[in-house]
């Protein structure tokens, strides 16, 4: 009989992490590693370690790829350049991501372009390229051949405000999450997405210094209080892990019981 901590155990594997520096990206990478994973980090250079010493802290292996998320090009050269250097990827954690806020009627082409090419067409590439990898390698014992995970939002089921490009972005990841999971899902491969409620990260400083919207928000969370990154690790593992293995095409809110859906 399998025991709980070898369904959620990740020894053995790699997993390959965008967006893994900071806030819940961090947790998530962390989490990934006191599982069990050696940790591939995808950044934009090398100058933060903070994430790669405290995996190695943890006794497991880390590596950071520098690539450029607003790049296609960068993106499209990621894992070709991972898999000649000899790793075996079996989770994929696409965690990247940026916001940029203005009222729809002045949103810059820029910035909407911007924001798509990383939190959408990144994603796509990533999940289609370490996919086919996937899907060149055998299942092992379980049927299992990898994980990927994608960072979707609340706003991929809500428009929000000021923040077409984001919502339009986090919709798209929530879709793709699904057609992919139709894709693969018979062929060992989960795809799943994790979609955060109102988290106090840096990326939401701007919400939580307008008083009076951040009171409106915190009075639709059930769970009385803004979410904090390390709400994610139990989630991300068991999406990694032989613990979900049938579960597929999901997004897990991690939102305190959000009442605005």
């Amino acid at each position: 009989m399998t025991t709980v901590q070898q369904l959620f155990s990740l020894e053995g594997q790699t997993a390959l992490v965008t967006g893994g520096t900071r806030g819940i990206g961090q947790s998530m990478t962390l989490a990934l590693a006191e599982a069990g994973a050696d940790v591939l980090l995808v950044q934009r250079d090398e100058s933060n370690t903070t994430t790669k010493q405290a995996i190695e802290k943890l006794g497991r292996k880390a590596q950071i790829y520098t690539a450029d998320l607003a790049s296609n090009d960068s993106m499209k050269a990621l894992t070709p350049k991972v898999l000649a250097d000899g790793h075996q990827i079996h989770i994929l954690l696409n965690c990247g991501g940026i916001q940029r806020r203005h009222p729809a009627h002045q949103f810059p082409d820029d910035d909407w372009n911007e924001v798509l090419q990383v939190n959408l067409n990144a994603v796509f590439t990533l999940c289609r390229d370490v996919g086919a990898h996937m899907l060149s390698r055998e299942p092992d014992q379980h049927g299992r051949r990898g994980s990927i995970i994608n960072i979707a939002s609340l706003l991929t089921f809500q428009g929000g405000l000021n923040v077409p490009a984001y919502a339009a972005s986090k919709g798209g990841v929530g879709q793709l999450t699904k057609a992919l999971s139709n894709q693969w899902g018979g062929q060992g491969i989960n795809v799943n997405a994790i979609a955060p409620g109102y988290i106090a990260t840096e990326m939401n400083t701007a919400l939580i210094q307008d008083e009076k919207r951040a009171a409106s928000i915190l009075e639709r969370i059930p769970a009385g209080r803004w979410g904090s990154p390390d709400d994610f690790k139990g989630g991300v593992v068991y999406l990694a892990s032989r613990a979900s293995q049938y579960v597929n095409g999901e997004i897990l809110t991690i939102d305190g019981g959000w009442m605005g859906r």
